[in-house]
C-alpha cells in the first residue's frame, strides 16, 4: 500500500507519539523550541514493505546455484539424508572393534574420518562455483580438497624441514631418504640416439600437462609465453635443482617444439570443439533407446556450455595486471612441485606429487573462470571467487614454505649472468605499462590541468 492510498499515512496528517500531561506542563513554549528532525519521511513513517528497493546499495546478488535442469533427480536436496548416512558410517567404524587395529591405525583412520566429515559438509554446504558439470557438489568437494591442501601447507609451514620429512615418513614408511642427485645434461651431442633415449614418460607427463594448461587458460600465446618462461625458469635454478639440468635439444626440441606443443595444440583444439559446438540438453527421461541414454549419462561429464577467453592484456592497466599476475601464479606452480619433492626427498612419480598436479589443475578450471569474469564483468562480479582466492593462497602458502625450508639447502649462489636476466625482464615489465598506460594518462592530466588554470584565469 502506497502513502496516497492510506489517509492516515500521509503528511498532512502526520502520527505523532503520544506524549504525558506532565510532559507538556514542563515543555518550554513553541516560539523557544528549536526546531527537531521528524522521524520517517516528513513525519510520515517508512513501513518496510514501502521502501524503495530500486538503490544500486540493495541489489546485492548473491552466488546464484545454477542447476542443470536436464537432469532433475540430480539437484533434489538431501542434505538430511546425507547427514544420517555420514553418522551411520562413523558409528559403524568407530564402534565396530574388529574393524580397527589398536594402536596407530586407529589414529590414520581416524584421521582420515575427519577429512572425509569435512570434505561432506563441503559438498553440501559451500557455495557453488562457475560449473555446473558434472555437478556443482563435485566442484564444492575440489573446494574443499583445495582447502585442506591449504591449511596442510600452512600447518608445515610453522615446522622445520627435519620435522616435515619425519611427518611425510608417517604417511608413507618408502619416504624419508634422500635422493640421488640426477642430472640430463650429461651427453649432450644431437644423434638420433641420443633422442630416442630422452623419449619417456616424462614426455607423455609434459603433452598431458599442456593440454590441461590450454583447457585452463584457453589462449595460444599465454601457453607459448608459459612455455618458453619455463624453461628459462630451468635454465635459471639448475644450480639449486640438477635435474634441472637439460641438453639444449631436450630443452627447445623435445620440450618447447614436441610435447609443450602437441599438448598445447590438442587442448586448443578442444577448446574450439566445446566452442562451436551445439548444446542441446534433453532431459533423462525425454531421452529414448539405451543408446541415447548411455550418450546422455556420457555428456553429463562434457561442459553444460563454454565460454571463449579473450584476456585483452593491452586493453588497460588492470588487464595487464591481471596478466602478468595470471602467467606468474601459473610459473609458481608449475615451479613448486619440484621445489617440494626436492626438499621432502620424493621421486617424481610419488603420488603425492601426482595428486598435487591433478589437484591443482582441478583446482585451477574454475578458478581462472572466476578470474576472468572478475576482470571483464566487474559490474556483476563485485567480489573475487572462492575458487580463485583460495588458489592463490595456496600457491602463496607454497612459496613461504619453500624458501622458509630452502635456507641453507643451496649453498650455491645465485649466478650474476642469471641475476641480469631477471632484472631485465622486471625492468621491461614495469617499463611495457609506464609506456603504455603511465605516460599517456599522465599527459592528460596535465592537459586537464592546464585546461583548468585558464578557465579559471579567463
Amino acid at each position: 500500500m502506497s502513502q496516497a492510498e492510506d489517509p492516515a499515512l500521509s503528511s498532512s496528517s502526520p502520527l505523532t507519539s503520544p506524549v504525558d500531561e506532565s510532559d507538556t506542563q514542563l515543555s518550554p513554549p513553541l516560539e523557544a523550541q528549536e526546531p527537531q528532525s521528524l522521524p520517517g519521511l516528513d513525519g510520515t513513517p517508512v513501513r518496510w514493505f514501502d521502501a524503495d528497493r530500486s538503490e544500486p546499495y540493495t541489489q546485492i546478488t548473491p552466488f546464484q546455484e545454477q542447476n542443470d535442469t536436464s537432469v532433475e533427480f540430480f539437484y533434489k536436496p538431501i542434505t538430511l539424508t546425507a547427514l544420517g548416512v555420514g553418522m551411520a558410517v562413523l558409528a559403524y567404524v568407530a564402534m565396530t572393534q574388529d574393524v580397527l587395529k589398536e594402536g596407530e591405525e586407529k589414529k590414520r583412520v581416524g584421521v582420515y574420518a575427519a577429512i572425509a566429515s569435512f570434505l561432506l559438509f563441503s559438498m553440501i554446504q559451500f557455495r557453488d562455483g562457475p560449473f555446473v558439470r558434472p555437478h556443482p557438489a563435485f566442484w564444492r568437494v575440489v573446494l574443499g580438497i583445495n582447502l585442506l591442501y591449504e591449511l596442510a601447507m600452512v600447518f608445515l609451514l610453522f615446522q622445520d624441514l627435519d620435522s616435515a620429512r619425519s611427518m611425510m615418513e608417517y604417511l608413507d614408511p618408502n619416504l624419508g631418504k634422500p635422493l640421488p642427485e640426477k642430472s640430463y645434461a650429461e651427453n649432450c651431442d644431437l644423434t638420433f640416439e641420443n633422442l630416442w633415449n630422452a623419449i619417456d614418460i616424462f614426455c607423455l607427463a609434459h603433452a598431458l600437462g599442456w593440454f590441461g594448461k590450454a583447457l585452463i587458460l584457453r589462449d595460444y600465446w599465454f601457453c607459448w609465453i608459459l612455455s618458453v618462461a619455463f624453461e628459462f625458469a630451468e635454465y635459471s635454478l639448475q644450480h639449486q635443482l640438477p635435474n634441472f639440468a637439460e641438453c639444449w635439444w631436450d630443452h627447445w626440441i623435445l620440450d618447447v617444439l614436441v610435447c609443450n606443443w602437441l599438448g598445447t595444440y590438442l587442448g586448443m583444439k578442444t577448446c574450439q570443439y566445446f566452442e562451436v559446438k551445439h548444446y542441446t540438453w534433453r532431459g533423462f527421461r525425454q531421452t529414448r533407446g539405451i543408446r541415447s541414454k548411455t550418450k546422455r549419462v556420457i555428456s553429463q561429464f562434457s561442459p553444460h556450455d563454454w565460454t571463449t577467453f579473450k584476456w585483452e592484456g593491452t586493453a588497460s592497466f588492470g588487464h595487464y595486471f591481471t596478466v602478468v599476475l595470471l602467467l606468474a601464479v601459473f610459473l609458481a606452480a608449475e615451479l613448486n612441485p619440484f621445489y617440494l619433492k626436492a626438499l621432502l626427498w620424493m621421486e617424481p612419480d610419488h603420488p603425492f606429487v601426482i595428486a598435487r598436479l591433478v589437484g591443482v589443475f582441478l583446482c585451477a578450471l574454475p578458478a581462472v573462470r572466476e578470474l576472468y569474469q572478475y576482470v571483464n564483468d566487474p559490474r556483476k562480479t563485485v567480489r573475487m571467487g572462492q575458487h580463485v582466492w583460495l588458489l592463490l593462497a595456496t600457491i602463496g602458502t607454497e612459496l613461504l614454505v619453500i624458501t622458509k625450508w630452502s635456507q641453507g639447502q643451496f649453498p650455491e649462489p645465485l649466478p650474476t649472468r642469471v641475476r641480469w636476466a631477471w632484472a631485465i625482464g622486471a625492468f621491461l615489465l614495469v617499463l611495457y605499462p609506464t609506456v603504455r598506460f603511465g605516460l599517456p594518462a599522465a599527459r592528460r592530466y596535465l592537459r586537464h590541468h592546464q585546461r583548468n588554470a585558464k578557465e579559471k584565469s579567463a
